[in-house]
């Protein structure tokens, strides 16, 4: 797993072959980073990664300069990687958290202004996890979604859809929280 840009830039980590997840390929993360950098900007943005699974787009929030990123995994040994990682990194930035997402967008109460979920394309509830974070706490008015997905969805029918970008097998869905009302 190697780290795009920014301050870690070229950084690499041993993912372990027992890993279930499976990481964005680095194609891909430089292409969706890139597109990013035209809706925010990294040093003003809070993030939270869903999924977090080997912690590649924890790496590279950190890394551009994204003054907090929470994130959530599930599985304890790709959490404890993540851990160690981050603790290897000493970066004050980072905030990594055992279990599981789902739960964490129903409860939490700290919004951010971007919300990256990579879940496994087979989870069942992957097509409503749009309108469960967008509904949620977790993501701020007027902030991003980015949701990694398969090919097989479509989310382009939602009104907060923003755009949808394929790198090969690997595909994000933008989405933009609606502002609050004055």
């Amino acid at each position: 797993m190697r780290v795009i840009t920014g301050k870690y830039k070229g950084r690499r980590f041993d993912v372990p072959r027992t890993f279930k997840a499976r990481p964005t390929t680095d194609f891909a993360k430089e292409n969706v980073f890139n597109v990013l950098r035209s809706y925010l900007d990294f040093e003003e943005t809070t993030a939270l990664d869903l999924f977090g699974g080997t912690g590649s787009i924890t790496l590279e929030l950190l890394s551009r300069g994204c003054p907090q990123v929470t994130t959530v995994e599930k599985d304890r040994q790709h959490y404890l990687f993540i851990r160690s990682v981050l603790r290897e990194l000493n970066d004050e930035a980072a905030n990594p958290l055992q279990g599981d997402a789902l739960k964490f967008i129903e409860r939490c109460r700290q919004p951010f202004e971007l919300v990256f979920a990579d879940p496994p394309y087979a989870l069942p509830e992957l097509p409503e996890l749009p309108e469960r974070v967008l509904k949620s706490d977790c993501l701020k008015p007027g902030g991003l979604f980015i949701l990694e997905h398969g090919k097989n969805h479509d989310f382009s029918h939602l009104p907060e859809f923003l755009e949808h970008r394929s790198y090969g097998s690997v595909n994000f869905s933008f989405f933009r929280k609606p502002e609050t009302a004055e």
